[in-house]
């Protein structure tokens, strides 16, 4: 997993006002949850340190510097104005090396599918899987191989398999299908 360098400030003040005031200044007020015997870490980081983490599709391992301290988190959840899509808040979540977390990672599709092949079109119905490992175990994406898909068949999250990881999506969602296309439906009638 890539790694990012971000740095914050601990912010004493709290609340409405404060968080509209530090949003006026071009911060964004942030939480860091630590772990069961840690207190959580209020802090504000810049506006323009979080753009290249938040809107990209990979993921990010943080190194937090707060106030000259270091930590590794995660992102864990943003919060968006409903109109002007703004940053209004960000969660992370303190990573330990000994205790798993839960993320989504994306998927990338490899190969070109049989199906295909006979005239078929691939679909991705999942763009990210929840899974549940050791932060130093994560990869930057989940790779699946579609080689093997025929035309009208699908591969299901319990079809898969990632070593160190722990896959928390349903069973029976569906990643990918290839799927008949009207052309080839048209071509198969004709034939018949």
């Amino acid at each position: 997993m890539k790694t990012y360098e971000l740095k914050g400030e601990i912010r004493e003040d709290f609340g409405k006002k404060a968080a509209r005031s530090y949003r006026g200044e071009g911060l964004i007020p942030c939480v860091v949850y630590g772990g069961s015997n840690e207190k959580n870490i209020n802090f504000v980081v810049k506006k323009g340190d979080v753009r290249n983490l938040i809107y990209t599709p990979e993921v990010y391992l943080i190194n937090l510097v707060l106030d000259g301290k270091p930590m590794r988190a995660i992102l864990k959840e943003i919060q968006f104005h409903p109109v002007k899509d703004n940053i209004l808040h960000i969660d992370f979540l303190h990573v330990f090396p000994n205790v798993p977390v839960v993320i989504e990672l994306p998927i990338r599709l490899e190969g070109l599918a049989a199906g295909v092949k006979s005239g078929g079109k691939l679909s991705l119905d999942k763009r990210k899987l929840k899974v549940k490992a050791l932060a130093d175990k994560i990869p930057q994406e989940l790779v699946v191989n579609v080689e093997a898909l025929e035309l009208g068949k699908s591969i299901q999250v319990g079809e898969l398999n990632f070593e160190g990881l722990e896959l928390l999506t349903p069973k029976n969602a569906v990643v990918c299908r290839v799927s008949l296309t009207r052309a080839a439906r048209g071509a198969a009638a004709k034939a018949q």
